[in-house]
């Protein structure tokens, strides 16, 4: 089996004992990204969609460093700890995917989240 850890500085540090990504096997397997801004170390400002959107931008950051991007993804985990944001994650993944080219998604619901966030989002892409 082929492995290969992915650290970018353009997302931001683990809070704990794993990874920014993995490549095995010819595909990225991204550890879930919380709205923590990269260059502060804490949860960006802003209401939830702003959240979403810096998490975009983490997982970004993390894929093309990996040498893939998002257009290359094939699967989506979200975790909410509010299902009333639901249409709000509906409206940013509009802004950053295509409708007809989108991957597959789950999205659940959760009691809590790592640094008190509201979202996490995990991916896995194709290179």
């Amino acid at each position: 089996m082929d492995r290969k850890v992915i650290t970018d500085a353009h997302a931001p540090n683990p809070i704990g004992s794993y990874n920014q990504a993995v490549v095995s096997n010819g595909f990225v397997f991204t550890a879930g990204q919380v709205a923590i801004d990269p260059d502060t170390g804490k949860m960006v400002e802003g209401d939830f969609k702003a959240h979403v959107e810096q998490v975009f931008r983490n997982l970004s950051a993390i894929l093309e460093r990996a040498g893939s991007n998002l257009s290359k993804v094939v699967k989506f985990t979200v975790f909410l700890t509010d299902m009333e944001n639901y249409a709000a994650v509906n409206e940013v993944f509009n802004t950053w995917l295509a409708e007809a080219d989108a991957p597959a998604r789950s999205l659940v619901s959760v009691k809590g989240l790592p640094a008190s966030a509201e979202v996490e989002i995990e991916a896995v892409a194709a290179l």
